[in-house]
């Protein structure tokens, strides 16, 4: 019954896509579902859209072909393409994956020249085994590519006796030709270690600056639910000094330049229910976007041609325990007609990080969360078209009740992230102002009950939408709604054959605003594709 489907993500904090996909027309597609999950279901799916792919010539370069068994990294050499230029219109990267027999959810990462291209991790296979397949527009690293580079790639995995699976990976670029539709970096950087820390040295000529990091919680640790964390006195298996707030930060020199809200991210073996992810992975699970910091009110700093200090840390992580990752590219648009760029950094104000979390204790335990911060910095630069300003202003607040009871045989989050961007850019010509607003929700239970019997519901949210206005007229607005639910049981402590596990799960991706519309849901029960319908 194995169906291969593309799986895709947006690459980036950005939700334009070239073309949007979508028949206009509803199709539903359905199949008998089983009483119970079976030893084999559906390949992995999602319901975001594709990656557009333009009608020119293209070329393809194989980045990686490997079996990952153990914690052992593939190194391995690029190679740029021949026959489509040195210039692209887009480079599609995609990931063709499989598996069988009995594994965890697995991390994973995939480094050209030191540059992260793709952050991701693995669904869990069924006996019978699974494929899966990760598309994401890679064009914004094409000064990665042009070069003969390293490249590692590492899905960190245990293969014995009891987790038989092997994870088999396919990695390619492809190459279209042509220029892309917006310019992408001039240069793609990576921090460099010194004994004095991570540092970064900008090109004189620098006239923007964007930082990405790739943020995620360990797996296996309490900050891979972090969310879920308490502080003393309250009595819970996972504990941080001052509760489930996590807040990204990048500084320069010591100062901070940078704050972003971490994504939740759900694996497919998260909250104790595989039957959940089996088919409908959580939003983002596949190909784990980064968080962007505009630091281009720096770049009158950095364009002195001296290496500066580049730290990022997670605030809220106890002091002294580990379990965050967060590598970090750096991508910088040059200006052309200057080999020196001056400028100054005008402001740099933060509130105070506001933090609060409330116990409540009782037959069912609760922690009331309130958290935020808020952040504004502004510098100019002095380029061949006339001086530039640049002001970054970043709201972030987090609200979330937990609740659980004795031996958290319940165990449940009600929480929303909200992550307010605005970005004005001013000089010769009409003020361009960019709002970006993302929230993220995560509404959900466990429950085991006496007969072992343990069901999770839980409900996901990816939202966000875009507004950008140039002389005050609104230009450009986009919006993005990307929503899970599942429900799923099974019995503990019994072979995998007397599980009895049941499940349903759906999504539903919309992208639309001014470049069209995209509406994508799919329903699943027991592990089947019952139904697959498109809209707009």
């Amino acid at each position: 019954m194995r169906r291969r489907i593309v799986m895709s993500m947006l690459a980036g904090a950005t939700l334009l896509v070239s073309t949007f996909f979508g028949t206009g027309t509803p199709v539903a597609q359905a199949a008998d579902a089983p009483a119970e999950f079976g030893t084999d279901w559906h390949d992995p799916v999602t319901a975001a859209p594709p990656v557009d792919r333009p009608h020119t010539r293209s070329c393809q370069v194989t980045l990686a072909d490997v079996q990952f068994r153990d914690f052992t990294p593939y190194r391995g050499t690029y190679s740029p393409p021949r026959g489509c230029g040195d210039r692209w219109s887009k480079v599609v990267l995609r990931l063709d994956g499989k598996v069988k027999g009995r594994q965890f959810d697995r991390l994973g990462y995939l480094h050209v020249g030191g540059v992260e291209i793709l952050r991701t991790s693995t669904p869990e296979p069924s006996p019978d085994g699974i494929e899966w397949h990760v598309e994401k527009d890679v064009t914004r690293y094409s000064d990665t590519f042009r070069d003969a580079r390293d490249v590692e790639m590492l899905i960190g995995n245990v293969v014995d006796d009891t987790y038989t699976g092997v994870i088999d990976v396919h990695v390619t670029l492809t190459f279209y030709a042509g220029r892309p539709a917006d310019p992408a970096p001039d240069r793609v950087l990576t921090l460099a270690d010194t004994p004095d820390g991570t540092t970064l040295t900008t090109p004189r000529n620098s006239e923007r600056i964007v930082a990405e990091v790739y943020a995620t919680g360990s797996g296996g640790g309490c900050e891979e639910f972090w969310y879920l964390t308490v502080a003393d006195p309250a009595s819970y298996s996972c504990k941080a000094d001052h509760g489930p707030y996590r807040e990204v930060q990048i500084k320069v020199d010591g100062q901070l330049a940078g704050i972003a809200s971490p994504f939740p991210n759900v694996w497919t073996g998260g909250w104790s229910n595989p039957f959940l992810w089996y088919v409908l992975p959580a939003p983002r699970a596949f190909d784990v976007r980064p968080l962007e910091y505009d630091l281009t009110p720096y770049a009158g700093l950095l364009n002195d041609g001296r290496p500066h200090r580049v730290e990022v840390s997670v605030a809220g992580v106890p002091a002294g325990q580990s379990g965050w990752s967060a590598p970090v590219n750096v991508l910088v648009w040059q200006d052309a007609h200057r080999a020196h760029v001056t400028g100054a950094l005008t402001g740099d104000r933060a509130t105070d990080l506001a933090n609060s979390s409330t116990y409540t204790p009782g037959s069912e335990n609760r922690v009331d969360t309130r958290a935020g911060h808020r952040l504004t910095v502004s510098g100019y630069l002095d380029t061949s078209h006339g001086r530039v300003t640049t002001t970054v202003t970043r709201t972030l607040a987090n609200t979330s009740v937990h609740r659980w009871t004795q031996g958290e045989n319940t165990d449940g989050l009600d929480a929303t992230w909200t992550d307010d961007e605005t970005v004005t850019v001013g000089g010769h010509g009409p003020t361009r102002t960019t709002h970006t607003h993302r929230t993220y929700t995560m509404d959900g239970a466990t429950t085991v009950g006496t007969d072992d019997r343990l069901r999770t519901v839980l409900a996901l949210g990816d939202r966000a939408s875009v507004v950008e206005r140039e002389g005050g007229r609104r230009t450009l607005r986009s919006r993005l709604d990307d929503t899970y639910r599942g429900d799923a049981s099974y019995t503990l402590n019994v072979p995998r054959d007397q599980r009895h596990a049941v499940g349903t799960s759906t999504e539903r991706y919309r992208l639309y605003g001014s470049e069209g519309c995209y509406d994508r849901s799919l329903t699943t029960v027991q592990g089947v594709l019952t139904d697959d319908r498109s809209r707009c």
